[in-house]
């Protein structure tokens, strides 16, 4: 079984790319800080290459930037290809089947980008389906 599930945050901001043959793609890493502390009594954190292909992709690229939380569901992949010195090369990502908008609006660093309401929510429904609703506050059970 493959399936990796983190939480981080964006590094850079994403820039979305296409394929020549039209598929969207963005790459960007996400800074997963570990659960211990170091010798310094410090948090170390790992950095951790993604790619998100098509409708994912499109998801991140549009509602995160850089310093944004993010949760991301995928498996890790790993390829290698000839350099152009003639090594062999290595990269191991993980590949995000799927992305979540995780804490608040200020902690996640999107700011505007998260509010689901009027068009933005339309936006989503009409690219992702029906799924999406917004809530409000006295509409949680905690």
């Amino acid at each position: 079984m493959n399936k990796v599930i983190l939480m981080g945050r964006l590094t850079k901001d994403i820039e979305m790319r296409q394929t020549p043959n039209g598929v969207s793609l963005v790459r960007f890493s996400i800074a997963v800080t570990r659960r211990f502390k170091n010798s310094n009594g410090e948090y170390d954190a790992d950095f951790i290459n993604c790619v998100a292909w098509r409708k994912t992709g499109e998801f991140i690229a549009r509602y995160f930037q850089k310093g944004s939380m993010i949760a991301i569901v995928g498996s890790i992949q790993t390829r290698s290809w000839d350099g152009n010195d003639g090594k062999k090369q290595y990269a191991t990502e993980v590949i995000v089947d799927e992305a979540y908008f995780t804490g608040s609006k200020s902690e996640s660093g999107t700011g505007g980008n998260t509010d689901l309401s009027d068009s933005g929510l339309d936006d989503l429904n009409s690219q992702y389906g029906e799924d999406f609703a917004t809530i409000g506050e006295e509409d949680l059970p905690f």
